[in-house]
């Protein structure tokens, strides 16, 4: 939930952003804002829970001697963090009460974001979701080495592991990622392409063609948070994930609308009824076909679909 803290979060990045302050230690943190947003959101898959690690990391900042410091950006990493590190762990625990599967919150992404291939499939949900199945500490291992190429040292100091430890958690991270992420890759004009095929599937009720779209063993998540319907559990095969879909959109054809757009550096969908943004749906595509389906509803992760997002790495 998006609490009051989150708003202050908001609110100080917005004034650190209109560039209110000019003294040096606001002039960093204004530089590196948005690859410190990236690092925390990587972590945790929330946006709301990235910008809380952002004003804590900023109070934290603000209170540091600059002169001692050698290397600004990498101090704010260290930070940020340990900080996301703690924010995790209690994430974790709040993850255990949540209604219906968790999925992370979509992010409504610049284009240059999918310009930079290795970004963009960083935060895609599908790898979000992959991350979702490390411990905290090789999440955060694994996002400051593999994506944003920290050296072993570095991370050692942020994760209070030894470098060699910081290593052997490394190669553990990276064999458990990819033995569960996206066989090949898939350019967007492939994804944009399958999920207009999709569109065109749900919209005239096309049964068959929506079958020829998805993987035998194709899964659909749904994240309502217990505000909004949604599946409950994981929803696994064509046939019951084809029929679900048009059998619940076609009840409600004339008040729905589908329209794409760019979410977390790759395509996908908007749904909307009566106008309104009810759903975001993004896809992994692997060899062709549609094998994940992630349809976030909870109103309280749309928040950030109404502007667009800058991340940087």
């Amino acid at each position: 939930m998006k609490g009051e803290h989150s708003e202050r979060a908001e609110g100080t990045a917005g004034r650190l952003d209109g560039g209110g302050s000019t003294d040096p230690a606001t002039a960093a943190f204004i530089a590196h804002r948005n690859l410190l947003f990236t690092v925390a959101y990587e972590m945790l898959g929330s946006a709301a829970d990235a910008e809380d690690v952002l004003q804590e990391t900023w109070l934290r900042w603000a209170g540091v001697d600059l002169a001692e410091v050698r290397d600004q950006r990498a101090y704010l990493v260290r930070i940020t963090t340990r900080q996301a590190l703690t924010r995790l762990r209690t994430l974790g625990r709040r993850k255990e009460s949540y209604v219906g599967p968790w999925l992370p919150e979509p992010l409504l992404t610049a284009p240059d974001v999918a310009d930079d291939i290795e970004l963009a499939d960083s935060v895609s949900m599908a790898m979000l979701l992959v991350l979702e199945t490390l411990t905290p500490t090789e999440r955060a291992v694994f996002v400051l080495r593999e994506v944003f190429d920290l050296g072993y040292d570095e991370i050692a100091e942020a994760v209070d592991k030894s470098p060699a430890a910081v290593r052997q958690i490394a190669h553990r991270a990276r064999a458990h990622v990819a033995a569960r992420r996206p066989r090949g890759t898939v350019t967007p004009a492939e994804t944009r392409d399958v999920l207009a095929a999709f569109q065109r599937a749900i919209e005239t009720g096309d049964l068959q063609s929506l079958f020829d779209l998805l993987s035998p063993d194709v899964v659909l998540l749904g994240d309502g948070g217990g505000i909004k319907q949604a599946v409950p559990r994981p929803i696994v095969g064509a046939d019951k994930v084809g029929r679900l879909l048009l059998g619940g959109l076609g009840k409600i054809a004339d008040a729905v609308s589908l329209r794409p757009t760019q979410v977390n550096g790759h395509p996908a969908l908007i749904i909307r009824l009566d106008g309104e943004l009810d759903t975001v749906v993004a896809a992994r595509i692997d060899d062709g076909l549609i094998t994940g389906l992630y349809a976030v509803r909870n109103p309280e992760k749309l928040s950030h679909m109404e502007r667009e997002t800058a991340l940087r790495r």
